[in-house]
């Protein structure tokens, strides 16, 4: 095949169906999955039965018959049904996919009466498996494992295989250097936020559906007697980072050790299009101990936030 002599745009030329997949294919760098994180969901149906349901969105799927095939957009709009045979004896895992079938390289499909785009189940697949068996043009949205002579299918039953074409990503660096010494911490083994370090206010995408958050506190003043405690981050109400131990045994001396605080989270639902505090806080292991922990103007704080979509 030679070079396409005339290229997408040009006023007054007939452009080919290829041209424009090939198009699909460049402005998706090649890549394929669902658009967005919650695309083509496949879940229970309202009333629990023979099958699953689809939900709405749209996708970008590869052609895999010819090496210049192109790529498809597919949208679908409003859930749709599909149905799940009943097992017998034995259980059985089918897989869930939006199939494409176009006649000008596979089947023999009408595109004027046919549907070439359509959600099909593949049956009897590995319990594993997590790609398309074969080389048909097609996307994996779920397989579905199905118990011995079970008829109706239940979301516990579903392995959500989605993958979002070109995840979104924001990341953010974000500093704060205490302007004067903190409140010791380590007298009781309750949680307290350091007095002079307010943390950061961070806006979540509405797209989010993890973060990852690293945070250094360097460098952590150590003073009055040996330490045994540990400290973590808290995003918002409900979320909190692992939390690390500090176990420093240098006696009443003053000393500085810094400490990292990383973990990564699964975004809820009621934090996405919102603004969540970011701040950390520390405890003590041992209510007796001298030893106590701070922040002050010798301490830097620096969150690395980076917030990703995944399929939800």
């Amino acid at each position: 095949m030679a070079l396409f002599p005339r290229p997408i745009l040009i006023n007054g030329a007939t452009h080919s169906a290829q041209q424009f997949r090939m198009l699909v294919r460049d402005l998706a760098n090649g890549a394929e999955g669902i658009t967005q994180g919650d695309d083509l969901k496949v879940t229970q149906r309202g009333t629990p039965g023979g099958g699953v349901s689809v939900d709405d969105g749209s996708a970008v799927v590869r052609g895999r018959a010819d090496a210049f095939q192109g790529s498809y957009a597919a949208c679908n709009v409003g859930a749709v049904d599909v149905d799940i045979a009943a097992t017998g004896g034995a259980g059985r895992s089918d897989m869930v996919i939006l199939r494409v079938e176009d006649p000008d390289y596979e089947g023999s499909l009408d595109p004027e009466t046919d549907e070439i785009a359509y959600f099909q189940v593949i049956s009897n697949v590995s319990s594993s498996a997590t790609a398309i068996p074969d080389g048909r043009t097609g996307i994996p949205l779920a397989r579905i494992d199905i118990p011995a002579s079970t008829s109706t299918i239940t979301d516990a039953m579903i392995v959500d295989l989605r993958q979002v074409a070109n995840p979104r990503r924001r990341r953010s660096v974000f500093t704060q250097s205490p302007a004067s010494i903190s409140t010791g911490i380590g007298s009781s083994t309750s949680y307290s936020y350091f007095s002079t370090a307010a943390g950061w206010n961070i806006a979540v995408p509405d797209w989010a559906s993890k973060v990852i958050i690293k945070i250094d506190v360097s460098p952590i003043r150590y003073d009055l007697g040996n330490f045994w405690g540990r400290v973590v981050a808290t995003f918002g109400a409900s979320l909190a980072t692992q939390y690390i131990t500090l176990d420093d045994n240098q006696g009443s001396g003053a000393r500085r050790i810094p400490a990292i605080i990383a973990d990564t989270l699964t975004v809820p639902s009621g934090y996405r299009g919102t603004t969540q505090l970011l701040r950390v806080r520390a405890s003590g292991l041992d209510a007796g101990q001298a030893g106590r922990i701070y922040v002050d103007s010798g301490t830097t704080l620096a969150a690395d936030v980076q917030f990703e979509e995944d399929p939800r």
